[in-house]
């Protein structure tokens, strides 16, 4: 399965992981669903909203236009998106990471186990990638996503909860996706 990279940035440090430039990686189906909604959005949904705003203005008063004030709203949030989508395509490169097999990293499946007969399987990858794929999906970004980057099979690897108490879970697999 082919990956794209994605260079995105974010001015903050997180878990002692500078987070000032991290790499997101998508599989080419979910770069061409981003691709087709950047498309409806800039089209289809654009000129519906913009049909809207100019119904809603030409009944009158705008001050006290529900339909008016919903619709600059939707515009502004459609935009919004336009935008995002625009920047994350943009910066898209086609790839696959280059790691070493059985090392976990961005589009690797893993399962960990966190405890006897506990074990659960992740995709490491994207929020672009969780709405779409039969895994679920853990973050990069996240503590354990963090704890589990660049291990590999029979690692014990320790993680940070929300809590600020330490779980500890082991690598029992990594797969390609």
């Amino acid at each position: 399965m082919e990956f794209i990279r994605v260079a995105t940035f974010a001015p903050y440090s997180r878990g002692g992981v500078s987070m000032t430039e991290h790499t997101t990686w998508l599989t080419q189906a979910a770069y061409d669903r981003l691709q087709n909604e950047l498309e409806e959005r800039k089209g289809p949904v654009r000129d519906e909203i913009t049909a809207r705003i100019s119904a809603a203005r030409e009944e009158g008063d705008l001050k006290e236009n529900g339909g008016y004030h919903a619709a600059r709203d939707e515009q502004g949030k459609n935009e919004g998106r336009i935008a995002h989508l625009e920047h994350l395509l943009e910066h898209a490169k086609v790839g696959t990471p280059e790691v070493p097999d059985g090392e976990v990293h961005v589009g690797r499946l893993v399962t960990v186990e966190f405890g006897q007969d506990d074990t659960e399987t992740y995709l490491i990858g994207s929020a672009e990638e969780a709405s779409h794929s039969p895994h679920e999906v853990l973050s990069p970004t996240s503590p354990l996503g963090q704890a589990l980057i660049g291990k590999r099979i029979g690692d014990e690897v320790n993680y940070e909860l929300p809590n600020g108490r330490v779980a500890n879970v082991i690598l029992v697999d990594v797969q390609n996706h």
